[in-house]
């Protein structure tokens, strides 16, 4: 059974507890990395200018405290194997469904890019 590493735990723990308990039952169904959950506003300024978000501080769900957002990426990473992003879609979409957070979307869903986002609300 996979498990999170301690930099995964890291940017968890910086989400909301709904994200965690998602992302805690999809772990036990498929390996993937958590590789940001909150973000300051450097460093959301710097993901705006390197074209990574649309939004600047502190507009994006990612500079909520706790984080209303989330990125993860199936593990080992390939960013350019987008069927094992859709797997992982699926994955979490029935764990969210299975602890019963209904508000939790995927950016590519909302926006037809982003496959790592998650989000609370849209």
């Amino acid at each position: 059974m996979a498990e999170f590493g301690k930099r995964s735990e890291e940017c968890l723990e910086s989400c909301d507890e709904r994200i965690q308990l998602v992302l805690r039952e999809a772990i036990t169904h498929y390996d993937f990395a958590v590789i940001k959950g909150h973000r300051g506003e450097d460093e959301q300024n710097e993901a705006f200018r390197n074209g990574n978000s649309q939004l600047k501080f502190p507009s994006s769900k990612h500079n909520k405290h706790p984080s209303q957002a989330v990125d993860i990426v199936p593990y080992p990473v390939d960013w350019d194997n987008q069927a094992r992003f859709k797997t992982l879609a699926q994955v979490i979409k029935g764990s969210a469904e299975k602890v019963g957070v209904e508000d939790l979307h995927w950016g590519y869903d909302l926006w037809q890019w982003d496959a790592p986002h998650w989000q609370l609300g849209k």
